[in-house]
């Protein structure tokens, strides 16, 4: 069990230095942008008194170190500053589109998940048939397409020719969960579709890799079936490689939504991110990446804490 906390603590700590230096990639990269963030947000018409109490009032003043410093210590206690387009704090302003973000990835989430599991052993049992044939043409397509592409495919023919569900997201607090989900149907299908694949054909490849191993020729040779080999022997040793490419994908639900909410007009995190950057609304948009960065380091580091539980060779390394 020392072992086991040894190496969680060790990833935790190589988590926390991972999201400093992407802290410094963010503010940097927002640094190095062309233009004046106070001219940008007085317009043209300012006066140079004007910019410069604006200047002064946004901290641009100070020396870039200083002002790094004062964001990251803001962002650790939850503080991101205040949006330059509404004088709204960003967390109070990112708060419910998070909520609604993670709504949506959880919605595709529970869907994708044992799907692509379930699909996943299907296909590694029926290897070389013409179902694991139309699944691997079907996977690779999915897998190769933009998802603002398979959104669109969606809204054509779900929303437009056969107008079962809507083309845009719109929410309101007085909906009914089943309205809601109704509502948010055709963004977390273009998620599901693009996940699944990725996770089906992995668990595909995990499962068929062991079907080698000494002990399943074993197992064969005993008379079990094929379905038994497969569930009870192959998947279990499975799980370490599948839990990698699950937290992965998960990390990509919620991290990676951006172009699906766009097409949607969804209100999550990922749209306000784009208008944030169309607005020049930088503390939003460091404070949306951080979170991002965050999210998926978090998701990382439980994907490689569920490969040593499940995996006797990490948790006790030679």
């Amino acid at each position: 069990m020392g072992d086991v906390l040894a190496i969680i603590l060790k990833r935790l700590a190589l988590g926390v230095v991972t999201l400093l230096v992407i802290s410094v990639l963010i503010f940097s990269a927002v640094e190095m942008l062309p233009g004046d963030v106070a001219e940008a947000v007085l317009g043209q018409s300012a006066t140079p008194e004007n910019v410069a109490a604006m200047r002064e009032k946004l901290g641009l003043d100070q020396p870039a170190p200083v002002r790094y410093l004062s964001w990251l210590s803001g962002a650790v206690t939850g503080d991101f500053g205040v949006s330059l387009t509404s004088d709204e704090r960003v967390a109070e302003k990112i708060g419910p589109r998070l909520v609604s973000t993670l709504f949506l990835a959880t919605y595709a989430a529970v869907i994708a998940v044992p799907l692509a599991i379930v699909l996943g052993v299907l296909v590694a049992l029926l290897r070389n048939t013409v179902f694991d044939r139309v699944a691997n043409v079907l996977t690779l397509t999915s897998i190769s397409s933009p998802e603002f592409f398979l959104g669109y495919i969606l809204i054509l023919y779900l929303a437009v020719k056969a107008p079962l569900f809507p083309a845009i997201a719109s929410l309101s607090k007085d909906m009914s969960l089943p309205e809601l989900l109704h509502r948010t149907f055709l963004p977390a299908l273009t998620m599901v579709l693009v996940v699944t694949a990725h996770m089906m054909r992995m668990t595909r490849a995990a499962i068929i890799n062991l079907l080698a191993s000494p002990y399943i020729e074993m197992a064969r040779l005993k008379g079990a079936p094929a379905w038994k080999v497969i569930v009870r022997h192959a998947l279990p040793n499975a799980w370490a490689p599948i839990i990698n490419v699950v937290a992965l994908n998960l990390a990509y639900l919620i991290t990676g939504v951006v172009l699906v909410e766009v097409v949607f007009v969804y209100p999550g995190i990922g749209q306000l991110l784009v208008d944030a950057v169309s607005k020049r609304d930088f503390p939003v948009v460091q404070a949306v990446c951080l979170i991002f960065a965050a999210t998926f380091i978090l998701l990382n580091l439980a994907a490689d804490i569920g490969a040593i539980l499940t995996n006797p060779r990490l948790r006790h390394p030679k």
